[in-house]
Order: C-alpha cells, then sequence, then structure tokens
C-alpha cells in the first residue's frame, strides 16, 4: 500500500446536528468535537486511521470555532502518536467549500502522493489497503467510497451514484427526490450513495486545481459533491468508486442516537471498544443515597439491570430499580431510583430523576429530567435535550428538540425559547 496522507474537513455550522453542537447562545460546538462515547468525534477517527497506516493528518478548518475545538482535541498529533498539521487561518475568506478547502491544503502543504479526505461527523468501517488497490489498479484520479441505503434514507440527504459495469462512476445526482431515485436505481432497497469519503492522487488533482477552469469554479462555489466530482467526471477524469464496509452518520440527533446504539454493541470494530458493559470503578464503588449500597452490591443483588451494551463513566450514582441498556452515562450523572434507559447519550453531570423513561434521547451536559414515580417522566422519539435543559415532572416528549438553558414545561411545550446565533464565518467546507 503506497504511504497515506489524511485530509479531514472540519467546516460547517452544524444545523441539522442542534442541539448537539450548541454549547450555549451564540457557542457553537465544531462537528468535529462533538462528544461521542466521551470522546470528540475527530479523536475516534484519527486513532482508527493511525491503527491502518495513516499517521500524516492535514486539517481543513473553516472558522473560530472548527479551527481551535479540533485544535483543542488534537493538537499537533503527539499525544496519538501522529502529525496533524491545520490549514492558514487567512485560507478561510476563499472557503467556497469541501472541494476548495480540499485543493488549497494540497497545495499549501504540498501533498503530491495520495490522501484519504474524509468528513469529521462520521464513522467509516473500511480496509484502507482494499482501497488503496482498487484505486492504484484502476488509474483513478479520485476513489468514491460507497454505501448504500434505501430509497426513502437517500431522498433529499444523500447524493446517488451512477456507474458502469466496471465501477467508473458515470453520473452524480445530489440529494434526489424520491422520484428521481425511483426512475434510475435498480433496487430501492440498495441505493448507492456517496459516502463523502474519498481516495484522491494529490498531485494530480493539484494539477487539475491549477487549470483557469477549475480555479474560476473554486472561486465561486467548490463542494465535493455538488461541483467537483461532477465537473471531474463531465470532463472525462477517471473517477471509480469502491465499496466501504459501514458509514454511521453523527451529523443530526437520530443518526447520532443510532450509530452510538450501534458502536456499543460492537458494530464498529475499528474503534477498538471493549466487549460487555464497561463500567468505571468509581462507579461501582458509589453509594446511592436511597440504598446506601454500591453500585457492585446492587448489580450482584439484583436490584440494577445493566446491558451489555453499556458504558458507564466515572462517579456516576445509579439508584435501586435503574434499567440500562445500549446507553452510554457520563462522567458524574445521577440515575435516580427505577429510571430506565435505553439507546440513550446521557452527558456529564445529568440528572434523571426517578421513574424516568428515556429512550433514543440525547441529554446534554447538566441538564436536569425531572420525574417522580407518581408523576414519571417519558421521553422517547429521538429527543434531544441540549445542555442545561430542565424537562418538568410528568412531562411527555417525543422529537423535541431543546436548546441549552431551555425549559420545556410538558408534552412537548418548550418555555422560552432562545434562537441560536452563531459567530465566525459560514462555511460550506
Amino acid at each position: 500500500m503506497p504511504s497515506v496522507a489524511a485530509i479531514a474537513l472540519a467546516g460547517g455550522r452544524g444545523l441539522r446536528a442542534r442541539p448537539l453542537t450548541l454549547e450555549g447562545s451564540g457557542h457553537i460546538r465544531s462537528k468535529a468535537a462533538v462528544p461521542f462515547l466521551g470522546r470528540p468525534v475527530i479523536e475516534w477517527l484519527v486513532a482508527a486511521l493511525r491503527d491502518q497506516g495513516i499517521t500524516s493528518f492535514h486539517v481543513a478548518a473553516n472558522g473560530r470555532e472548527n479551527r481551535y475545538q479540533v485544535k483543542e482535541a488534537l493538537g499537533y498529533g503527539e499525544r496519538l502518536g501522529v502529525s496533524v498539521r491545520y490549514s492558514r487561518p487567512r485560507t478561510d475568506r476563499f472557503n467556497t467549500g469541501s472541494g476548495q478547502a480540499t485543493l488549497s491544503v494540497i497545495e499549501e502543504h504540498g501533498l503530491l502522493g495520495h490522501a484519504l479526505v474524509l468528513p469529521t461527523d462520521s464513522l467509516f468501517e473500511f480496509d484502507l489497503a482494499a482501497l488503496a488497490r482498487d484505486h492504484l489498479a484502476s488509474g483513478a484520479v479520485v476513489t468514491v467510497g460507497l454505501v448504500h441505503r434505501t430509497a426513502a434514507e437517500v431522498a433529499g440527504t444523500y447524493g446517488l451514484v451512477l456507474t458502469d459495469g466496471a465501477g467508473r462512476i458515470q453520473r452524480f445526482i445530489e440529494k434526489p427526490p424520491v422520484e428521481t431515485i425511483a426512475a434510475v436505481a435498480a433496487d430501492l432497497a440498495r441505493v448507492p450513495i456517496n459516502a463523502g469519503l474519498y481516495l484522491v492522487d494529490c498531485a494530480r488533482l493539484r494539477a487539475l486545481g491549477a487549470t483557469d477552469e477549475l480555479a474560476a469554479l473554486a472561486r465561486r462555489g467548490l463542494d465535493w459533491g455538488g461541483d467537483l466530482l461532477p465537473w471531474l467526471v463531465s470532463r472525462g477524469h477517471r473517477v471509480m468508486c469502491s465499496p466501504l464496509a459501514k458509514v454511521g452518520d453523527l451529523g443530526n440527533p437520530r443518526d447520532y442516537l443510532l450509530t452510538m446504539a450501534e458502536a456499543l454493541a460492537g458494530g464498529y470494530p475499528s474503534l477498538r471498544l471493549p466487549e460487555g458493559p464497561v463500567i468505571h470503578s468509581s462507579s461501582l464503588a458509589r453509594r446511592d443515597e436511597v440504598s446506601g449500597l454500591t453500585l457492585a452490591e446492587k448489580l450482584a443483588a439484583g436490584l440494577v439491570h445493566v446491558g451489555p451494551g453499556a458504558w458507564i463513566g466515572r462517579d456516576v450514582e445509579i439508584g435501586p430499580g435503574v434499567v440500562l441498556r445500549d446507553s452510554y452515562v457520563g462522567d458524574e450523572a445521577d440515575l435516580h431510583p427505577w429510571c430506565r434507559l435505553e439507546r440513550v447519550a446521557c452527558l456529564d453531570g445529568a440528572i434523571i430523576g426517578p421513574g424516568a423513561r428515556l429512550s433514543d434521547a440525547y441529554v446534554g451536559v447538566m441538564a436536569r429530567v425531572d420525574s417522580s414515580l407518581e408523576r414519571p417522566a417519558v421521553i422517547g422519539g429521538f429527543t434531544a435535550l441540549g445542555h442545561e435543559v430542565r424537562v418538568a415532572e410528568g412531562a411527555g416528549l417525543s422529537g423535541v428538540i431543546a436548546y441549552p438553558g431551555q425549559t420545556v414545561t410538558g408534552a412537548g411545550h418548550c418555555g422560552e425559547r432562545q434562537s441560536p446565533t452563531s459567530s465566525g464565518s459560514s462555511t460550506r467546507s
């Protein structure tokens, strides 16, 4: 396998992922720095790619939040045993999309070999060596990672890919409606889509970027899926596809929670997660205020039930009668007696009241779900509660999005809603 660098695209304002990408009013959390199982997403990605042999990383950042939150997570790579370089802040004003950002990093950092270009809001399962073999054998300038989704999942969300019998891409249809998919797809249950991961020949792409035509396009707007790939195909350049085993989208609350549950169940081997429930020793030793027993004692007596797909951080207090399945619980969280969590991301310092029933839900840092056995809170339907949100006792929520600091008074009704604002440059990369 040739030496491969990585170009990580850290841009955008995380609109689809809100409230996961909101720390508070006016404070955006970069998608790359969103916590996932206790670590920023970008850290998981770098570690997984390092294990496949990539040690040189180039971050195409855009905007203050993306740039410095990623830098806070990765530094220059020493802790992870890799090298990390960043695009220059002065290039932000020229950013017109993910394709332009990639060309800019290739030129600025003098990349001439092969590079893996990837987004920073997804998890990937694939064999880099196999992808590189396919790429070199085909002589492609770009090889696109390919996965399949149902037509309903693809419509209006993903870029559809049409190929010839040999895997050469002939056409891209960006975020097509379901009618278009039905007209062109051979199997509506397995529609091939662009996964947003590309293996590129940097020298050839760099030369194309210097041509008048592509340079002019980059000045106007150059995203990968909507602009650069269609331009390459239309000009006769070889763009191939290669299948990936799996892609987990983290770009919205629903997909984040589904990907998290699958990862906890062992569905992403590249993350190297331990098998069975993960419970920090400090949480096993902690006593709850109601029973006075440690978590270890309650587990041994059958007073608490923790499924195999569960991850419990440091100093978590768990009362009797708690049931926890396919969920992550962050440090210093409190799970009061008889609450139930299934497919829930419960971040640091969150408080879940007695008898609360949560499923398919995201609970932000220091959020609080008031509940009682007489009036339990019931939360589901991919509800996402931002940091320091408070849910009133007896509330019933399904599919609710609550921004940081809001109070949810019941039956899906939010208190005063503060429109999130953002600082820094806009971006399309």
